[in-house]
């Protein structure tokens, strides 16, 4: 059976379009660069650019372990694309300082993701502005037709014709869905809750019964304040008011500002914790352009929950139940403010909804990433937090240094190649433009879209692949040579040297890429970094070798200049160690006849 030909021109053609692909969306990245900033420039580290510098000063004493934990929760929110290389450590007993590289233009958006509690909970409303309800000093339901009115409970609905956003939560309808409450939507107000597990067990019953008759302490406290513009919830001395966000307690919040507005709220204790989430995402549904933040509740399946329960997916189903085809709402409130209050338009049974708003991609992002590493177990003073500039760690030179070290090194092994490989050291020379002109434009797409630093450790990761590909051409380039030792035509050497040239060359290249994976995971900072630009450059360097250099060597061998074993081509017998047969004398003719 023939065997098939290899067509490297075909190879080499695609190749360079999928070049021209990355650089066409390098460049569309470039297309969006924020005044000030310089086009084609990767982002730089901390150690390089500088950056911003916030420091946190928590509240009382905390523990170690607790400011260890914030510690570890903010690192992860600020690198929550993996390789942004922020550095977070503690300093001291109570303060916990942020360094973020670059001039970040959003500061106090910076500022709020550091320090955010990220305390999510889900509970229900019992009066608000928009429907006074109970809580509405005349008829106590006379409120309850105002603002809302008798909207249709979807989700297309317009928010603008009312006089406060109200969203809807969206989940997956059962088959047959009913607007009658369970019977947790019934009781007594106050009456004795079991003591096994109360804030779980029972306070989906309490909470749906407790919204239509609020106790008469709630209400006064509910009336005794307003929301300022700024969303703070304040006495009428206009004092803030710092009321306790605590779960087991009916609370009184303000929205966050929207179109200038912000609306008070008397909710009803919480009756689903964040800490339930299981996944929360920042995301655009499909068919629309707004972004939302996906969250995905446990149920007992999924996680350990206390004996008793079902699981937060179990309760918010109920919740769904009770207040489908109504107009009582529901609000999502995270660290004291209300983020929104939809009403319910689907039942929800499988614990997935999501939260709507006015969400910009930073936003959702920021907010997902605060949900889905977990709430700080400690509380940041206001007064004593300070942001400011700071400059790079190290000189302009060094940054200068570390380019012409690689750029030396580059040289060096280039001239070494043409020196030894002659003809074929121009296979290595071309590779390695390839390489460095694939790595360029990953290093400035990953800037822009993935948060991307480059720091030294980076720049060394980035220089220790040069060796690397050129490792792959010295095990290809000596196969060749071996099976052109052994009496092959180039042609022949080239497909059976590659066949063994590329399983050693696999194995090396993975064993470098789990050392890469392992320092990505388990360090932090610098070091993350390094093992980030190590595995992007190895996997490069696979690409090129496969893609690029094998197609190559095998075009080449379709010239005889190569395939005759020219001096030049570096395949020639003299080159390859062959001992060359010396040139046949031949006698003159002559004598005596």
């Amino acid at each position: 059976m023939a065997s098939r030909r290899p067509h490297p021109g075909r190879h080499l053609v695609v190749f360079f379009i999928g070049v021209a692909i990355l650089y066409g969306l390098t460049a569309l990245s470039q297309a969006s660069v924020d005044k000030g900033e310089t086009a084609w420039k990767p982002a730089l580290g901390l150690d390089l650019q500088g950056g911003i510098r916030i420091t946190l000063s928590a509240d009382g004493s905390p523990s170690k372990e607790n400011l260890d934990e914030a510690r570890r929760i903010i690192d992860q929110r600020v690198n929550g694309s993996g390789v942004a290389e922020a550095s977070v450590a503690t300093q001291g007993g109570r303060n916990i300082v942020v360094e973020v590289p670059g001039k970040t233009a959003d500061r106090d958006q910076l500022e709020e993701t550091v320090r955010r509690q990220a305390q999510l909970r889900f509970r229900l409303v019992a009066c608000s502005d928009q429907a006074p309800g109970p809580c509405a000093a005349a008829d106590p339901t006379a409120g309850m037709a105002q603002g809302l009115g008798r909207a249709p409970l979807d989700l297309a609905a317009d928010d603008d014709k009312t006089p406060a956003p109200s969203d809807s939560a969206s989940g997956t309808p059962s088959d047959a869905p009913s607007g009658t409450p369970t019977d947790g939507a019934s009781g007594t107000p106050g009456a004795e809750q079991p003591a096994e597990d109360v804030a779980k067990a029972t306070s989906v019953k309490s909470a749906l019964a407790w919204i239509d008759a609020p106790d008469q302490a709630a209400i006064a406290q509910y009336n005794s304040f307003t929301c300022n513009p700024e969303g703070i919830l304040v006495d009428a001395q206009g004092k803030a008011a710092d009321l306790p966000d605590d779960p087991a307690k009916p609370l009184v919040a303000c929205s966050k500002p929207e179109d200038g507005a912000t609306f008070k709220f008397l909710m009803s204790a919480s009756v689903i914790e964040g800490t339930e989430l299981t996944d929360a995402s920042a995301q655009v549904p499909q068919g629309q352009v707004k972004w939302v933040v996906a969250l995905r509740m446990g149920n007992s399946k999924d996680k350990a929950f206390p004996k008793g329960t079902s699981g937060a997916a179990t309760d918010f189903e109920a919740v769904s139940r009770a207040l489908i085809n109504t107009d009582k709402q529901f609000a999502v409130v995270l660290d004291g403010q209300v983020l929104t209050n939809p009403r319910m338009t689907g039942i929800i049974t499988d614990g997935r909804s999501q939260i709507e708003g006015n969400f910009t991609e930073v936003t959702a992002l920021d907010l997902a990433n605060s949900l889905k590493f977990g709430a700080l177990p400690i509380k940041f003073s206001d007064k004593n937090t300070s942001v400011e500039e700071i400059g790079p760690s190290l000189a302009g030179n060094q940054l200068k240094a570390g380019i012409t070290a690689g750029a030396i090194g580059l040289a060096l092994v280039m001239l070494y190649c043409l020196f030894y490989y002659r003809g074929l050291g121009l296979v290595v020379v071309s590779s390695l433009f390839v390489a460095a002109g694939i790595t360029y434009a990953l290093v400035l797409l990953l800037s822009k879209t993935a948060g991307f630093t480059l720091t030294l450790p980076g720049i060394a990761g980035l220089i220790i692949a040069v060796g690397v590909t050129a490792d792959s051409f010295v095990i290809f380039f000596e196969r060749i040579r071996d099976e052109m030792r052994e009496g092959k035509s180039m042609r022949v050497a080239v497909e059976t040297g590659w066949a063994r040239a590329r399983v050693t060359r696999v194995a090396a290249n993975t064993v470098q890429i789990l050392s890469a994976v392992v320092l990505y995971i388990f360090a932090t900072g610098a070091v993350k970094g390094f093992g980030f630009a190590l595995g992007l450059t190895t996997l490069i360097d696979l690409a090129v070798l496969f893609w690029f250099t094998k197609p190559m060597v095998s075009w080449l061998a379709q010239f005889k200049a190569f395939n005759s074993g020219h001096k030049l081509s570096g395949l020639s017998k003299e080159t390859l160690g062959m001992d060359v047969p010396a040139p046949r004398r031949t006698a003159a003719a002559g004598g005596d006849a």
